[in-house]
């Protein structure tokens, strides 16, 4: 569940007048989320379910998180399929993301998701499941069909079981003021929320901050609270030096820009846009102005850039200009050894599900 707010500053300060006059909203939003769960018996897939999901509102790594799935299975010789509601675009699915498919067809997640792995756009997760089981987009490709699903979001949807939930926080937010929404960034009561995770997942750019959030979630949370770390994939040694406007409409664009900042780039000029928003007419010719005026590279996420896929006009010219910098999550020892056990204890229950939602 969502809600077509803008992120509030204060979501991530101790509790005040706002969040005060709010509550009594909170309390209503909180009672909806869990009757809505308690509603529905999930349907269970023939098929081991790893969902990736968060607590909050915005944007907390989770689609690098579900890539980094993607690509840790393939390496152990699975065949993974991601299973994405879409959000952002019209279709409703089940849809096997094609390469002629635009974010406003899928949504800009399915469009990155869909270059690690076969991708299902579908929001009713079941019915996405049983297309999965089915094999027919492995199958026309001639390749083998997908023998596990990987549920990018869905923690909050009771449609589909699941056999490992991962939920990921923000290293340096963490849970915010700890509120529900829109008191709060949290999408559910928190002990709600806890009791339908295997473990949590801590992403941060800051050793620091996310080391105190991970201490604060293990004294919450009885289960695995692990840690990890965005950085690029791949050389970031061009970047050292690179003067640079930076742009991003991701949940949390402050981490991407520190990143570039951390990787020694000059950057001239942060431009940060609403999660999942596609720069207007007059964004772009702004985006390439500041590039010309500071002799900047323009940079981005790949995540934005496939917004932009099939573009014309000024958005064709920005993404043109716009060199995307591909990310990666790297979890440190023991943690990397501790997911991987993780994500093998659930392939070997094969369809037994640690979790009815």
């Amino acid at each position: 569940m969502r809600v077509p707010l803008d992120e509030p500053a204060w979501w991530y300060r101790r509790p005040g007048a706002a969040a005060a006059c709010l509550a009594p909203a909170a309390v209503l939003y909180g009672r909806v989320a869990m009757a809505r769960y308690a509603r529905v018996t999930p349907w269970r897939s023939r098929l081991p379910v790893l969902c990736v999901g968060n607590l909050v509102a915005g944007g907390t790594g989770k689609t690098p998180l579900v890539l980094h799935l993607c690509r840790h299975l393939a390496g152990a010789g699975r065949r993974p399929a991601v299973l994405t509601r879409g959000y952002g675009g019209r279709r409703a699915g089940p849809h096997w993301v094609a390469a002629a498919d635009t974010a406003a067809g899928v949504g800009d997640e399915a469009l990155l998701l869909a270059r690690s792995a076969p991708t299902l756009v579908c929001r009713d997760r079941a019915a996405g499941a049983r297309a999965i089981e089915a094999g027919e987009a492995p199958r026309a490709s001639g390749a083998a069909p997908a023998d596990v699903i990987v549920m990018d979001d869905g923690l909050q949807n009771p449609q589909l079981a699941k056999t490992l939930t991962l939920a990921v926080v923000d290293g340096i937010r963490g849970i915010g003021n700890g509120r529900v929404l829109p008191a709060g960034p949290l999408r559910a009561p928190l002990g709600f929320q806890l009791a339908l995770v295997d473990a949590l997942v801590v992403n941060t750019a800051d050793p620091e901050a996310g080391a105190a959030t991970a201490a604060s979630l293990r004294r919450r949370f009885d289960g695995p609270v692990l840690t990890c770390a965005t950085e690029i994939a791949g050389d970031g040694a061009w970047l050292a030096g690179q003067r640079v406007v930076a742009w991003a409409g991701i949940g949390a664009p402050e981490r991407f820009f520190a990143l570039l900042r951390g990787l020694s780039a000059e950057v001239a000029a942060a431009v940060a846009f609403r999660d999942h928003e596609v720069p207007g007419t007059a964004a772009a010719r702004r985006l390439l102005a500041l590039a010309e005026a500071h002799r900047a590279l323009l940079v981005s996420t790949e995540k934005d850039l496939a917004r932009l896929q099939g573009a014309a006009g000024v958005l064709a010219d920005l993404a043109a200009a716009t060199r995307p910098l591909p990310i990666a999550l790297v979890f440190a020892e023991p943690d990397a050894r501790r997911l991987a056990a993780l994500v093998a204890s659930a392939l070997e229950s094969a369809g037994g599900t640690t979790h009815g939602g």
